[in-house]
């Protein structure tokens, strides 16, 4: 199953100017080679069939017929090849001529698109031979007759939403590139026919330019530029073949090499994303498109080869790791910092576990304070032990309260609860979850009495894993006046904290190592022998996973079919498939059924662009059915 991949394309070919011979048995050799990768369509450069640098030779009917033999040739050659391959090359007609991509699949000649801007500036004097090209035209070619024009667009009959759009180098430096409108149009792959010859710094230009046209366009942008061979008379070519899907660079050739790079493109994220985006817009009115059909065999579509990061919250560049952890940081503190000026607080209240997420609230509590200019002895730390409680969480929790100079108070709650539990009538030899839910109420009880006494507010400390999974007490540590990490994944909590002990004192550092090295639980069951006890991810699945189904669930609404098998392939020789599928499961029953508890919940700052807040970024009625969710998982 290829779960809406597919493989795409560029290549450069060595190219003999004006040897349309030579230069059609090299393009059917590329193809074939890429046809074998898998490629299924495939971009080659500007003009290739005769050279881009030919000069006045383009006015000379030798040249214009040699490069229609040669189309015949390619024609012929690749017609057993299912791959949709565009080919630059002149095309006469009439009393113009066009700098053309021909479009070419399974023997047959399916259309002509011409280049619309032609540059007459600098190094480049195209318009001493080309005129641009016109809207809709026909002619006569190879044989056939065969639709020209800019707005023709390629639609695969049997991959939905796979539309393919050509523009040729000029037209995406220009101000309103043709792409726009074709992309508007529906074309979800842009394939890109160019000439751009080398300059210092171009490269670097070049490549940004094709990322942020693939990213304004929710589009797979596919760049093939000519190379080696071209005439180095005034100009010098490197090749730069670059693939890029909204935004993200997948591929990119090495210069002054010949060949092609190629990448799995998603389109069904492709189409997601346009879907989610209600600004994305039909072309305007008077933009017609010309949709010529064309199909792929079921055996050319192959899984993905293409990676996913197992965490996909978390950059796997050290860098920009450090740059994304201080701009989180940051914005975390912006949040919090306008609620405290705008309520007039001058206080405010942490229940300090020891744990991950806790010393997060705490660390981030601390620049907002800062950034302020009030002490930070306006932040009370509070530690509530109680029938889990281990010395090692409930001493790290003073001693980071010490380093970070702020103040610290314990309420041991034991014995409230106890009463509690004789109120009710509770076994306090049963352990379920009234035995574990009773602590966590009674903590935020103390919390928000504290913080009445103290004029100020309760900060939140859960995360956006939890809130996904459900795993909070609802109104214990569910609730709070301010959930400062509601937007920020298990799997960046723990480098949040990390890149703060990384830039803290040596004290700082050592206490918050340890916190990192500490087991991610509750502390609600008492411990054997002074070891933590219950660990959460023993209970509700490693976070890894789960934030992981939670990212491409939430941020591109993939089936869970797909998660799965892009999981299968992340996660290879880490966990079973049964494995990823049992925490799948769990991943989907929880989040249908917890989210009552996200419908009510306290206001917390967006960091990223996935998030769970009722008032934000996810509306969903609380008594929705999972059923055909978890039918799709329990058929995988």
């Amino acid at each position: 199953m290829n779960d809406g991949f597919i493989r795409i394309g560029a290549a450069t070919p060595a190219v003999h100017v004006a040897d349309c011979a030579a230069n059609a048995q090299e393009i059917c050799r590329i193809a074939r080679e890429a046809s074998a990768a898998g490629v299924n369509i495939l971009c080659f450069p500007e003009l290739c069939v005769t050279g881009y640098t030919c000069g006045d030779l383009f006015l000379e009917p030798v040249l214009l017929q040699g490069a229609e033999k040669a189309i015949s040739y390619i024609l012929k050659e690749t017609a057993s090849l299912p791959l949709l391959m565009a080919v630059g090359v002149p095309v006469a007609h009439r009393n113009q001529l066009y700098n053309c991509a021909a479009f070419i699949q399974k023997g047959e000649l399916l259309g002509l698109v011409p280049k619309r801007h032609i540059p007459n500036y600098s190094e480049f004097y195209e318009a001493r031979h080309f005129s641009p090209g016109p809207e809709l035209d026909a002619v006569p070619y190879c044989g056939q007759d065969v639709p020209l024009g800019y707005s023709n667009l390629f639609s695969c009959e049997n991959f939905p939403g796979l539309t393919v759009g050509a523009e040729i180098c000029e037209d995406l430096w220009v101000a309103d590139p043709p792409s726009t409108r074709m992309a508007m149009g529906g074309a979800t792959v842009l394939l890109n026919l160019s000439a751009s010859d080398e300059t210092i710094g171009k490269a670097q230009y070049r490549r940004e330019l094709v990322k942020n046209q693939s990213a304004r366009l929710l589009a797979a942008y596919v760049y093939a530029d000519a190379g080696v061979g071209e005439s180095s008379t005034d100009m010098v070519f490197a090749g730069q073949d670059i693939i890029c899907e909204n935004g993200v660079l997948l591929a990119e050739s090495e210069p002054y090499t010949t060949g092609f790079v190629c990448a799995d493109v998603d389109i069904e994220r492709l189409l997601q994303e346009r879907r989610r985006m209600n600004t994305w817009t039909l072309p305007p009115e008077g933009d017609a498109f010309y949709s010529i059909p064309f199909s792929l065999p079921e055996d050319s579509l192959h899984a993905p080869e293409r990676g996913f990061p197992c965490l996909p919250f978390v950059p796997s560049n050290a860098g920009e790791l450090d740059h994304r952890c201080r701009d989180i940081l940051a914005m975390q503190a912006a949040g919090l910092r306008t609620r405290l000026a705008h309520t007039h607080s001058t206080s405010a209240v942490i229940g300090l576990s020891g744990g991950l997420d806790s010393t997060l609230a705490l660390l981030v509590t601390v620049r907002a304070f800062d950034s302020l200019e009030l002490p930070r002895t306006g932040i009370l730390a509070v530690t509530m032990p109680c029938f889990g409680t281990t010395s090692r969480t409930r001493n790290n929790a003073e001693e980071l309260a010490r380093e970070l100079g702020v103040s610290f108070q314990q309420v041991t709650i034991g014995k409230a609860v106890e009463q509690h539990f004789s109120d009710i009538g509770h076994d306090p030899d049963n352990h379920d979850v009234t035995y574990e839910n009773s602590q966590a109420r009674e903590r935020t009880q103390v919390l928000m009495d504290l913080a009445n006494q103290q004029n100020g507010l309760v900060i939140g400390t859960g995360d956006l894993s939890e809130l996904a999974l459900g795993w909070a007490t609802y109104n214990g540590d569910h609730m709070s006046m301010y959930g400062v990490n509601a937007s920020i994944p298990k799997t960046l909590v723990r480098h949040l904290v990390r890149y703060c002990a990384l830039t803290g004192t040596p004290a700082l550092r050592a206490v918050l190592e340890d916190i990192l090295d500490t087991p991610v639980s509750p502390e609600l069951l008492p411990p054997v022998d002074g070891e933590i006890a219950q660990k959460t991810e023993d209970l509700v699945g490693p976070y890894e996973l789960h934030d992981f189904f939670l990212y491409y669930m939430l941020r591109f609404h993939f089936s869970p079919g797909k998660i799965y098998r892009m999981a299968l392939r992340s996660f290879a020789g880490q966990y079973e498939e049964a494995v990823i599928k049992k925490w799948l499961r769990t991943f989907y029953r929880r989040f249908f059924i917890q989210q009552f508890k996200r419908s009510c919940l306290p206001d917390g700052p967006k960091v990223g662009s996935v998030t769970l807040s009722p008032r934000g970024d996810w509306r969903m009625p609380s008594d929705a059915c999972s059923r055909l969710w978890l039918d799709e998982i329990d058929k995988l």
